[in-house]
Order: C-alpha cells, then structure tokens, then sequence
C-alpha cells in the first residue's frame, strides 16, 4: 500500500496528494463512479484521504470532527493499520462529514477494550460539494501510531470504503480474499511502501 512522504508539513486547503483509484466492489462489479484515496506522511502525521464524486448517506448522528460510533452502518471510508510483529491492527472509520471512529484490535475482530476509546490526538477534515461528491482526510499523529503500532516499514495497510447505504456495496483497496465482504483479515493486508511523488518538469 502506497504512502507519499510529503517533503513539508501539510494542511488541510492544500493537499496536493496522489491518489489511487477503486474502481469495482468486493464482488467485482464496476462502480458507476470510482473513489479515490490516498496515504501520506509529513514529520508528524500519517494523513487518510478519502473522496467520491456522488452523494453519501451519512450517519444521522454524524458531527464534523466528532467521534461517533457505528459509522459503518452508513457511508464510509475506512482504513486498517496492522503490527505484524504483535499481530495487533487498528480500524479508523472516516464519514464523508468528517466524522470519525476507531477501535484497536489484538486479532481478526478482538477488542482490545470492550469499550471505545478514541485514538488520540486525531484531526479530521471534510468538504461537501453541492452536487453531492465529497473529499475528507484524517491527521493521526505519527508518534501513537508508532508506540503503539510500530509503525514503519513493515507495516500493513488497507484502505476501503462502505459505499451507496443502505444498499451497501463494500469495497477494498486490496483483494482480501473471496466469500462475503470482510475487512477483517489482517493476514491479506499489504505492507506499505513509501514513496516521493518527483513533480514532472
């Protein structure tokens, strides 16, 4: 999975980021219209970044900015952050309002705690177009991602995304696998690589 190590600290008004395209849902089928996503890392935040040119369903309860259980029930770009040395992985949620959960995982669908406990220190962001199509990022601070997840070169990551509720299509980044749609499989999740995007001349 691909990471962009931008050369100085971003903001929020001006990504300038590649993105990657999903084109087709867990089952195979063609999207009337991609989504498109993208990772980046400055000095201190990996950045998610996340974007569809039609309308969500958005959570009722859904604030910008504002943790909110249960957004998977509705639209949603995800993304899953695995420790291959201990096994152990974190789900973030991200609406296309800007509203966000997380939870940390020790193995395929195990809490770690029962109940939610807020990743720290996470920003998020979003823009809402009047035609419907949304982008929204979330900043999540280097150094927790680090202490608690060993966050480096060999980590594992996946981007996906609940798309068109409450008929959802699932869609994953990466292929994980066969049967019915289940993010949860850290085994299937690739490792990242890092990589600077040279501007052409």
């Amino acid at each position: 999975m691909n990471i962009e190590v931008a050369q100085e600290q971003l903001f929020w008004g001006h990504l300038d980021l590649s993105l990657f395209g999903v084109s087709k849902d867990w089952h195979g089928e063609e999207l009337e219209k991609p989504v498109a996503f993208g990772f980046a890392v400055d000095h201190s935040h990996l950045w998610f970044v996340a974007c569809h040119q039609s309308p969500a369903s958005i959570h009722p309860q859904a604030r910008p900015g504002q943790f909110q259980a249960e957004l998977w029930k509705h639209d949603v770009a995800e993304f899953f952050l695995l420790d291959p040395q201990t096994g152990r992985y974190l789900e973030f949620n991200l609406a296309p309002n800007g509203a966000w959960w997380s939870a940390e995982f020790t193995a395929a669908r195990v809490r770690a705690e029962e109940e939610d406990s807020p990743f720290p220190d996470v920003a998020t962001y979003a823009d809402l177009a009047p035609d419907g199509s949304w982008m929204c990022a979330a900043a999540i601070p280097l150094k927790h991602l680090r202490e608690r997840f060993n966050f480096g070169p060999e980590t594992k990551l996946n981007a996906a995304f609940i798309l068109n509720s409450p008929e959802q299509k699932f869609l994953s980044a990466a292929h994980l696998g066969d049967g019915e749609p289940d993010f949860h499989r850290p085994d299937k999740f690739p490792t990242v690589r890092f990589f600077h995007n040279t501007p052409q001349a």
